[in-house]
């Protein structure tokens, strides 16, 4: 920091050049190709990036995971590698640094370096600008239908232009807490595998195995479909609910508090979730999420609505719900999942689900050993999840801090 300190100090005791998005940047907007026209997708090489992309494969990316053909480029012009693509629309703010000749969908922003600033400005340093860019778009948008950037502000926001030495200092900083940040994660998803391996093989038995039963979800408890709750109906205060969105996107394995509640008079209409059971999601945009459920362990009832079902039954209940987290399970629903865009599984083919039933003092030392696994890789106030967090903090911080400049 004491060097990057001297260089303004040196090159910029006056602050610095800004200029406008549009000055840096020439702006083309993304695109979607006709999905119905084969010649535009079949065997296709050239990159189309999508949120995806972003979610799966991070913000710096040379390859997507779909790909279109020459005729499916408009007017012949592809994105240069990089680039950058910023979301101006949906996820607004979300951007990465595109490495290779691509195109993206519609919700994305093409931004490509001018070339007489090619040597002025080093990508590294607009790359990591950027997440502030993104921060001001969440806060310029116009909603007519949908959300979007303002775009005519976008174009006239300015952003600090400090000379190259001192772009090169910023970069080689961040740098070194990126890279700090990416081992942690790699850590991370190393225990996550690890953790997945021993629960696929904790809830593994032979058919022999002694004082193990085989039985049908169906034998062991109850499947009861809710119906009715949606997220218009939460309230400050009132009974405690799971929606059946929350199990994908908050829950973890189990919970004793709720995210949202609703009111006593519609509770009276939902279905009830007692604690032991379990709520699970049986609608789905993909194989992998639907049924995933989430124990209630809360001492009150709470309820839950459409697309979600409650089990109830006299096991250990997070053994059971342990044991919808493994390749068995993944592979019995596979049979029963129906649909195309939206995936569902009847009850009448969950309870047709088979699951090893140990011994209920073997179901609780399964689940002690889960437990502690489950706390260090998903436990955001212990763990890594938690190290990660105080890391990502610290990083914005200095990011915010030495990415602000005097203007000359």
């Amino acid at each position: 920091m004491s060097k990057l300190q001297e260089l303004i100090k040196e090159l910029c005791p006056d602050g610095v050049e800004f200029m406008r998005m549009d000055e840096v940047f020439e702006m083309r907007n993304g695109y979607t190709p006709s999905k119905a026209n084969d010649r535009y997708w079949n065997n296709g090489t050239i990159p189309w990036f999508r949120m995806e992309d972003i979610r799966q494969n991070g913000r710096i990316l040379s390859d997507s995971i779909q790909h279109i053909t020459k005729e499916a480029v408009k007017g012949g012009r592809l994105f240069p590698a990089n680039s950058f693509i910023i979301a101006t629309t949906a996820t607004i703010g979300e951007h990465a640094l595109v490495i290779a000749d691509s195109l993206a969908n519609q919700r994305f922003t093409n931004l490509t370096i001018r070339k007489s600033l090619v040597e002025q400005i080093l990508v590294k340093y607009l790359f990591y600008y950027l997440f502030i860019v993104g921060e001001w778009c969440k806060n310029n948008t116009n909603i007519s239908g949908f959300a979007s950037v303002d775009m005519s502000k976008f174009r006239k926001l300015e952003i600090p232009l400090p000379p190259l030495e001192v772009q090169n200092e910023i970069v080689r900083i961040l740098d070194t807490f990126t890279s700090h940040a990416a081992e942690l994660q790699a850590e991370l998803q190393a225990r996550k595998e690890q953790y997945e391996y021993y629960r696929n093989k904790l809830l593994t038995f032979d058919e022999n195995d002694e004082g193990v039963k085989w039985m049908t979800l169906g034998e062991i408890g109850t499947f009861v479909r809710g119906n009715g709750l949606q997220k218009k109906d939460f309230t400050e205060i009132g009974v405690g609910c799971i929606h059946y969105g929350q199990i994908y996107t908050y829950y973890g394995t189990s919970t004793d508090t709720t995210k949202s509640f609703v009111s006593y008079d519609l509770a009276q209409k939902l279905t009830k979730v007692k604690s032991g059971n379990l709520v699970i999601a049986c609608t789905s945009e993909n194989i992998e999420d639907v049924c995933k459920a989430v124990v209630w362990l809360g001492e009150e009832d709470i309820v839950t609505g459409g697309h979600a079902c409650v089990f109830a039954h006299n096991e250990i209940p997070k053994y059971i719900a342990y044991f919808f987290q493994t390749e068995y399970f993944f592979q019995q629903k596979k049979k029963y999942a129906r649909g195309a865009k939206v995936i569902d599984i009847k009850m009448s083919d969950l309870s047709k689900i088979s699951i090893p039933i140990p011994p209920l003092s073997e179901q609780q030392r399964i689940v002690s050993i889960l437990d502690k696994f489950e706390s260090l890789v998903n436990d955001l106030t212990a763990g890594l999840p938690a190290e990660i967090a105080a890391v990502q903090e610290q990083y914005e911080y200095y990011r915010n801090k030495l990415l602000t400049f005097k203007r000359i």
